[in-house]
């Protein structure tokens, strides 16, 4: 078997240590899945994984304090404020090592995830990689979520939803950092409550790093349980997106803006519609008819029946709580105040 090369083609005989930091909130039904799949990982040099936990109102603490306790390479910090930012920052500030891995306590990392982003970093001289956000259901309504989540009707052309080439990108899912990089532009923002990574990613861009996708990073990804939490995700994320836009004038495009203007045309249209002018009802009936029949039809192939009829409505709520989101964004959300 070949050894791993390094960036100038010698082989690799000597791996850098990894911190992986895990934000972790309400994360009862998945924490201890997710630790599992990360201290598993093939990866032969140093690992350790940085736990901030947050005021949870589930058995969240518990079971990471059991799970510390089964393994040294398992640290535990406190995150006071539960925000995913200010969370991230306490542990890389708490963790050791020069590359830093970022993960969710809903996610699943594959055994070679660590090993493929330390190569991957090396081969590009990348300051972040990441890849696909595999989104993978359990229940029907998951299965429709998850089909949603990964097909460009749902969520746009973004590679690490919907797969794609190697390359270069403005953003991707978690992510595996060099320290160095997150010192340079002064680690999370932690004004950002939602739409960090992609903030962060920016400010990496701006100072020269590279932002790197490989589909060969695939992370299992598990989504919302029901239409309303999933309602406010794409609620929040929708909102804090345009704050992003606000902050780094001409980062919004067509992915971003498309559900707004969707929104809009629903609303205009039914307005102009019950004042009488009937080519109004265009719009809405074109969008809700677009739903079943052009969404629907094309991407929920091999799911459940009961996933297939689940799928209009998650389509719906994504896209509608997105635009919402966007729309109604406050101009003061993300300033911060003396």
């Amino acid at each position: 078997m070949n050894l791993p090369l390094h960036a100038d083609g010698e082989p690799r005989t000597t791996w850098p240590a990894v911190s992986v930091v895990m934000p972790v909130l309400n994360e009862e039904r998945h924490l201890a899945d997710a630790v599992r799949h990360i201290m598993a990982q093939d990866y032969p040099g140093e690992l350790e994984l940085v736990l901030a936990l947050g005021p949870s109102r589930d058995k969240t603490d518990k079971i990471a304090t059991a799970l510390a306790r089964t393994d040294p390479r398992i640290v535990v910090t406190r995150n006071p404020t539960g925000r995913t930012p200010n969370g991230l920052n306490i542990a890389i500030k708490a963790s050791q090592y020069s590359i830093i891995v970022r993960v969710d306590g809903h996610s699943l990392l594959p055994a070679n995830y660590v090993r493929v982003a330390v190569e991957t970093m090396d081969a590009h001289g990348a300051d972040n990689v990441g890849g696909l956000m595999d989104a993978q259901g359990v229940t029907p309504f998951e299965k429709a979520v998850a089909r949603a989540m990964t097909s460009k009707f749902g969520v746009g052309n973004a590679r690490f939803h919907t797969g794609g080439e190697a390359g270069e990108v403005e953003t991707v899912y978690l992510g595996t950092f060099r320290r160095s990089a997150l010192e340079r532009v002064g680690g999370y923002d932690e004004t950002f409550v939602r739409a960090q990574d992609w903030e962060m990613n920016h400010r990496i861009r701006q100072s020269g790093g590279k932002i790197w996708f490989t589909p060969e990073m695939r992370v299992t990804y598990r989504p919302r349980p029901n239409l309303k939490t999933l309602a406010t995700q794409f609620f929040y994320t929708g909102r804090w997106r345009r704050v992003v836009g606000r902050e780094h004038q001409g980062t919004l495009n067509l992915r971003y803006l498309a559900p707004p203007l969707a929104v809009l045309g629903i609303l205009a249209g039914t307005v102009a519609g019950l004042f009488g002018f009937w080519l109004g009802w265009i719009l809405p009936l074109g969008y809700f008819l677009a739903i079943p029949v052009g969404g629907t039809v094309l991407t929920a192939q091999g799911l459940p029946v009961k996933a297939k009829l689940l799928l209009p409505f998650v389509y719906a709520t994504m896209h509608i709580s997105w635009g919402l989101g966007f729309l109604t964004s406050p101009p003061g959300l993300g300033i911060t105040r003396d």
